[in-house]
């Protein structure tokens, strides 16, 4: 007879089950709560989880249901001008908000032990805490054909837990929508979650924009998880600028040949600050493309960016690259690049890198020399690092929104 040993739950693991309690309500919840409380929080023991040791980090954060912070005008007010609102926790109030445009109360996400991308233990830590909290969420269709020119901004659960949110996105065949991902400052000490699945069908195209500005002494735990049909196209940006730890995942599947995947992101992290990203792009069939590039500013704090592409047996003439760049303004911070690739077809153009360095002296010292001050110079080629990537996205307004973000976050450290 063999006797398998739990290990002793922490203060932050007990939190959350304690909180996880309080919400029950049905059967699924508890099933999720039961795998919390034999599993627990991944270490680094766990591969996935390796740079992220989410049972160590959340218990440095004092996990607990603080006093909820006021809605801040920056966050009631839509990242994008004349965006739609649909509030998770609210389906019904958000069902007529476009025609063609259907959002209805949500279905339970996937589960976390039938999941494709799961990345550790046979579950899904993400999926698990999002159930067992009892996220709430809405299904969200986009009728084929409909072009979308308005914004369509989705604003999780508001309380003191932090925010426990979900969502079933389908955009149909020919469709064509902008997405926008909320993620603002909650309470104290909230851990919140947020899950995703889009869908994106036969020449549909999809922008979706996550923008995470968490509060200092908060965590969040995001997933974003898509599947592309054929000549489906999907933009995703990804703004990381706050958080005590934050763990982003993205995972895209490709099911149909011409899919054609651009993933842009910018993390700015500071002393204190624990920040993970981490992607799987799987190109199922041939004929598909994908870039991916991160920019990283550090100022104080750790990141992680792990990105793995993966191209199966026969997805011949796959197209798929990938580039983590970092830039280190101190040696009070760190960065943990992992870039991957896995490739089973033997007729593709694939590459992947990460770099990392300080600011270029001689371009600090030519801007100098035409009589701009230091901290200005300084300011102005991290601007100008971050800025390329987000002027890919072409469209004035929304890279006029982003940039505003970013410079706030910027100027506020070097001032």
């Amino acid at each position: 007879m063999s006797l398998s040993k739990t290990q002793p739950r922490t203060a932050a693991e007990l939190t959350l089950i304690d909180r996880a309690e309080t919400r029950l309500s049905n059967e699924t919840s508890r099933e999720a709560l039961e795998v919390l409380r034999k599993e627990g929080l991944p270490s680094r023991r766990v591969e996935a989880w390796h740079y992220t040791d989410l049972r160590a980090l959340l218990g440095r954060v004092n996990v607990q249901d603080g006093e909820q912070k006021p809605a801040q005008p920056s966050y009631l007010t839509p990242l994008l001008p004349h965006s739609l609102v649909v509030e998770l926790d609210r389906p019904a109030a958000g069902n007529d908000v476009a025609s063609g445009l259907k959002v209805s109360e949500g279905k339970r996400i996937a589960p976390w032990n039938k999941t494709v991308n799961h990345l550790d233990r046979g579950i899904d830590t993400i999926r698990v805490l999002n159930e067992a909290m009892e996220a709430k969420g809405v299904d969200i269709e986009v009728a084929s054909g409909l072009v979308l020119a308005t914004p369509v901004e989705l604003r999780p659960e508001s309380n003191s837990t932090g925010g426990q949110s979900y969502a079933n996105v389908v955009a149909g065949a020919g469709s064509s929508a902008t997405f926008v991902e909320r993620a603002p400052p909650a309470s104290a000490g909230a851990v919140s979650t947020a899950v995703y699945t889009l869908d994106i069908g036969d020449g549909a195209d999809v922008l979706w924009i996550i923008a995470q500005e968490k509060g200092s002494d908060e965590s969040h735990l995001g997933q974003l998880n898509v599947t592309l049909r054929a000549d489906a196209k999907l933009r995703l940006f990804v703004l990381n600028a706050g958080g005590a730890v934050v763990r982003q995942e993205v995972h895209a599947v490709t099911e149909g040949e011409g899919a054609d995947i651009k993933i842009r992101g910018v993390n700015l992290l500071d002393e204190g600050q624990h920040i993970d990203v981490t992607t799987t792009l799987n190109h199922n069939v041939a004929h598909t493309t994908s870039t991916e590039i991160f920019r990283n500013v550090v100022l104080g704090g750790h990141g992680v960016f792990q990105g793995m592409i993966r191209v199966a047996k026969g997805a011949q003439k796959t197209d798929a690259r990938l580039a983590c760049n970092t830039l280190l303004l101190s040696d009070d911070g760190d960065f943990s690049a992992k870039p991957e690739l896995e490739i089973f077809a033997d007729d593709v153009q694939c590459g992947h890198g990460a770099t990392a360095g300080e600011i270029n002296a001689d371009h600090l010292f030519y801007l100098m020399s035409r009589g701009i001050p230091q901290a200005r110079a300084r300011s102005l080629l991290v601007k100008a690092f971050v800025g390329e990537v987000v002027e890919e996205l072409e469209d004035e307004t929304i890279v006029e929104a982003l940039e505003t973000r970013i410079d706030a976050w910027l100027d506020s450290r070097h001032s």
